[in-house]
């Protein structure tokens, strides 16, 4: 049987469509383009994968234009989302358990740090003589902002060792060159923050670290077990709503998550703007370094890492009652599974 020109053609856009098919499949249409993200402190390390999602353009590979609102703390960032101006969070994990309490749904669905990466410190000038915990009662601690993960460390931290939060003062200070002016200067006594801005007064002898959850091994230590970080969530209605476009976020965060693991410090400097540097790219790129082990290699939630968290919060909130919690209900791993699926390599 002769085969004709027309027929090879024929055959070619057959095989061609046929080729096409599982693209064709796999590619579902997002609910949602304009994706409005808040974020409280977005030049901290902690948040890092979002940044460099950012920069190097995943999320507009998704086709999705994303919009990024930057607050003092996590706990305006996630009353950003509340009051209807965001639809998204960039924050502590743990604000979805308390979320819950409240009767409120809310769900992580991508994981940026499996380490909280705050470091607690005393100013040496104003508390040269620190012996213990029982020196800060009556000081001045600074946090990113008050009921932000930095001040869930530190109650954390007190109530250990058998002190209140109502023993100290908590200061909202930010995230960036004030919160180091703050220590610096004088307004404070000690301070709760993340990188870089934990080593840009580490490392020059500002302060003496007291608390530190930058590696794997301390936050277990110091939480009796993995305890989930920064990450994305959002309430479970817009979830439900939206569930294609939460997969294009996420597959952009985990696109993120293992670039940073590739790149060396170097190349992360280059890529952020340089108003995360603040001012000493040096400092910045020891604290990349010492931060890299409590990023998430794969956006992927540990299995332990709510209960984790739900103990870590009934230890020092008064008013949360833990029994009431389904720790199973503030996060998933599905999009982060499928995201690491279409990009096993980045």
């Amino acid at each position: 049987m002769s085969v004709t020109r027309r027929d090879l053609l024929k055959m070619a856009g057959a095989a061609g469509v046929m080729g096409m098919a599982p693209a064709i499949v796999r590619a579902q249409k997002l609910e949602k383009t304009k994706v409005q993200i808040a974020v409280g402190g977005k030049p901290l390390i902690y948040y890092l994968p979002l940044s460099i999602a950012e920069a190097r353009g995943y999320f507009k590979d998704e086709g999705l234009d994303v919009s990024i609102a930057d607050f003092a703390g996590g706990s305006k960032a996630l009353q950003a989302v509340v009051g209807g101006s965001a639809d998204v969070v960039s924050g502590a994990f743990e604000h979805t358990l308390a979320m819950q309490s409240k009767g409120q749904a809310y769900r992580a669905f991508v994981l940026q740090g499996r380490a909280p990466m705050i470091g607690v410190g005393v100013s040496k000038k104003n508390l040269p003589n620190y012996k213990g915990p029982a020196d800060l009662k009556g000081k001045k601690i600074g946090v990113t902002a008050p009921g932000s993960s930095t001040n869930m460390v530190v109650s954390f931290f007190l109530a250990k060792h058998g002190l209140k939060a109502s023993d100290v003062s908590i200061i909202g200070v930010g995230a960036g060159a004030g919160a180091v002016t703050a220590l610096r200067s004088g307004q404070i006594d000690a301070i709760s923050n993340t990188d870089p801005v934990v080593s840009m007064l580490e490392m020059p002898g500002d302060i003496q670290i007291i608390v530190d959850t930058r590696t794997l091994k301390d936050t277990q230590d110091i939480f009796g077990g993995n305890m989930p970080a920064g990450c994305l969530y959002a309430p479970q209605a817009f979830i439900d709503a939206n569930p294609n476009t939460v997969q294009a976020l996420t597959n952009a965060m985990v696109r993120a998550d293992k670039w940073i693991q590739k790149a060396g410090p170097d190349e992360i400097a280059k890529v952020v703007p340089e108003t995360y540097l603040l001012g000493d790219p040096a400092v910045y790129k020891a604290a990349i370094g010492k931060s890299l082990e409590g990023l998430s290699p794969d956006g992927m939630i540990p299995e332990d890492g709510a209960a984790t968290a739900l103990k870590a919060l009934a230890a020092y909130q008064a008013d949360f009652d833990g029994a009431k919690i389904d720790p199973s209900k503030v996060w998933t791993n599905d999009f982060a599974r499928r995201a690491n699926e279409k990009y096993p390599n980045g």
